[in-house]
């Protein structure tokens, strides 16, 4: 076929029609009709329940350390507790965790029930404070929030969807305030429409400026390290790890290997121009859920979270089928009473492998919420009722 004898616009057009093909070609939808059935990780699991109530706690600490004096009457508590979200009563809560808080009573005859910080707690406060505070820790901080921004196409979410990912992205609890006012070159805040409508608005985080240095995803980065380049549309394969006892139907694991050697799409594309039932849509799909939950400091976080996110970006219920046909790459854990997804590839059991400093804190306040003060008690012995101290 010699071309020069067709003109520009037939050419063009052939370009277009040739583009498409190769399109349908390379995502038409071949997963099996298999059901994948879940199978329970009992390390993620583990990694999971050990931080239960780890979030009330830490807010019931910050509303103490708020007030001038660094105590709090426990009535205080107890009107706070749906704000701080104790899952028991104040007083109950306080009790359960002697090593985190101390109940005491000023001097005077007539003083209610106070509580403070315990030693080491207040130890461990002054430790996180100084990660926390750290120009190294806040400009990660921003750089993670900022890569969260720019999974969106728009490079803006609502603060209401920031806010539920502000605990396991380590942003200080006033983000807003802090690092916007820090780094005014990175983020501004914004006006949104709710929900498509254009009755109502809401606020919004937006990220000033594109950065072409942080759109470079986990993957891709792994990739330049070892020398292979970063050249758009690579075949690079998700790590996947499945527990002891899962097993993978033929025609399934026949797939998944189809299925990672598709190109490659970066979570910081936009390819919602995909057919969104196709493998190749999938595939960045899992690219974008992948990369988020990498973001975390925590590298996992509850699945409303994600749907949540999911929704709004556009995706609808593409993260859910990422989740369930990709057992080996994500978790979702039932504890807790909710389901939190746990990114597998960032745990060795049920331990980080990589630990974030702040993390590292968080397990230090684990530590101390799993410690019983040893407390003497008397025990009757002999046939004289006297009393033995057990220390």
């Amino acid at each position: 076929m010699y071309f020069h004898h067709y003109p520009m616009a037939v050419l063009a057009q052939f370009a277009t029609n040739l583009r498409l093909l190769r399109h349908r070609l390379t995502t038409v939808r071949t997963f099996v009709d298999a059901k994948i059935k879940w199978v329970r990780d009992p390390y993620l699991d583990t990694a999971v329940e050990k931080e239960k109530h780890l979030k009330p706690m830490l807010s019931l600490k910050t509303l103490i350390l708020s007030q001038p004096s660094k105590t709090l009457p426990l009535s205080a508590a107890s009107a706070h507790a749906h704000r701080v979200r104790l899952p028991t009563a104040a007083a109950k809560f306080v009790k359960n965790y002697p090593s985190v808080f101390v109940r005491f009573r000023l001097r005077h005859r007539l003083s209610l029930p106070h509580i403070k910080l315990a030693s080491r707690a207040l130890i461990a406060h002054k430790e996180e404070a100084l990660v926390l505070d750290s120009p190294i820790h806040r400009k990660n901080a921003a750089e993670r929030l900022a890569r969260l921004l720019m999974l969106a196409g728009a490079r803006r979410l609502p603060l209401k969807i920031i806010d539920g990912l502000e605990f396991d992205l380590g942003l200080p609890h006033n983000y807003v305030l802090t690092l916007v006012s820090e780094f005014p070159e990175y983020f501004q805040i914004c006006s949104m429409h709710c929900d498509d409508s254009n009755s109502c608005e809401m606020l919004g985080l937006e990220l000033i400026s594109w950065r072409d240095d942080l759109a470079i995803s986990v993957m891709e980065r792994r990739v330049m390290n070892v020398g292979l380049g970063g050249k758009r549309g690579m075949r690079i394969s998700f790590p996947m790890e499945l527990p002891r006892g899962f097993d993978l139907e033929k025609k399934v694991r026949n797939w998944v290997d189809e299925w990672q050697k598709l190109p490659y799409i970066s979570p910081y594309e936009n390819a919602f121009h995909l057919p969104p039932n196709g493998d190749q849509a999938e595939k960045w799909a899992v690219a974008v859920l992948h990369e988020l939950l990498h973001l975390l400091v925590s590298k996992k976080t509850e699945i409303e979270n994600v749907y949540r996110l999911g929704d709004y970006l556009g995706f609808g219920k593409r993260f859910k089928k990422a989740l369930v046909h990709h057992p080996g790459i994500f978790y979702v854990s039932n504890k807790l009473k909710t389901q939190t997804v746990v990114l597998r590839e960032a745990y060795r059991k049920d331990l980080l492998v990589e630990k974030h400093p702040l993390m590292g804190m968080r397990y230090r306040y684990i530590h101390l919420m799993n410690k019983t003060v040893r407390q003497s008690r008397a025990i009757r012995t002999g046939d004289h009722g006297r009393r033995k101290q057990i220390v």
